[in-house]
């Protein structure tokens, strides 16, 4: 068993150590290695291209986790008033979301914003039928941002209420005991035990939208996010520059999931 498990670690992550070696590569071959260098890294941050790409992906990232964050949180809480059949069909919902296949979410996504869109662009263009440039949806920001919000949202439930489960109810009643409003309850006691949850469902997001292809391929429109712009380079070769893009982007990945579940297990500590 010890063999078996060796292997299978050994085949999983060697290659992404191959990848994090040859991006220090001194030649201009993938393949080849001939001596260690950080050229590569500083091509890659001064590639016009990349560094859009990169604002394209960093923007999207940050504003749909706090989406995701804000309303996944208002979410978990709302359902631990829910019991019965409705907890269980919304239990379902959320773990649904998680485990379809990323390329069905795209097309899904895709094909409701298409027909939304077909529905609100004849009417926009009714209402500024005086105006010189009528407002038009279509792929874009907006796209991307719905789509991996909802996305992540299921993420952010499904941590959040995990830390409420283990969270001190006995405070609460206290609280309540103790002549507190609702809303000042929840910011003085309910929020400081869960928020190493929201924290971590935060980060999660963030790491899940940062990394995404699938669902961006599908609605990003003309827009380019970093995980698109390495797909499209690596289908004209693999150079060491994209193994060093893909290199940076793994260490701000491992540290922002270091982060998410050493922040996790102080709160779980803490409880």
């Amino acid at each position: 068993m010890r063999l078996y498990a060796l292997a299978v670690y050994l085949f999983l992550y060697v290659p992404i150590g191959i990848i994090v070696l040859f991006s220090f590569n001194a030649g201009k071959a993938a393949s080849q290695l001939q001596g260690l260098s950080v050229q590569w890294y500083g091509k890659a941050l001064s590639n016009t291209f990349v560094v859009e790409a990169f604002q394209t992906s960093l923007t999207v990232a940050l504003t749909s986790s706090i989406l995701a964050t804000v309303f996944g949180t208002m979410a978990a809480l709302a359902l631990q008033g829910v019991k019965g059949k409705t907890r269980a069909l919304f239990d379902a919902m959320i773990y649904i979301a998680v485990m379809v296949p990323g390329i069905v979410i795209g097309i899904a996504t895709l094909i409701a914003m298409v027909t939304l869109f077909d529905l609100l662009n004849p009417l926009l263009k009714t209402l500024f039928a005086h105006a010189e440039n009528a407002p038009q949806l279509g792929l874009g920001y907006g796209s991307l941002i719905a789509a991996h919000g909802l996305f992540s949202m299921s993420l952010v439930i499904i941590i959040v209420r995990a830390r409420i489960a283990g969270m001190d109810r006995s405070l609460i009643e206290a609280s309540a005991d103790l002549g507190a409003t609702p809303f000042g309850t929840f910011r003085q006691v309910t929020l400081p035990q869960i928020f190493p949850g929201i924290l971590a469902g935060f980060l999660l997001a963030f790491t899940f939208s940062f990394d995404d292809f699938i669902i961006a391929f599908f609605v990003a429109g003309s827009n380019t996010t970093l995980p698109i712009y390495v797909f499209s380079s690596i289908r004209r070769g693999v150079t060491p520059e994209i193994n060093a893009i893909g290199s940076m982007v793994l260490a701000v990945s491992l540290c922002l999931l270091i982060t998410a579940q050493s922040i996790l297990r102080r709160g779980a500590t803490k409880s």
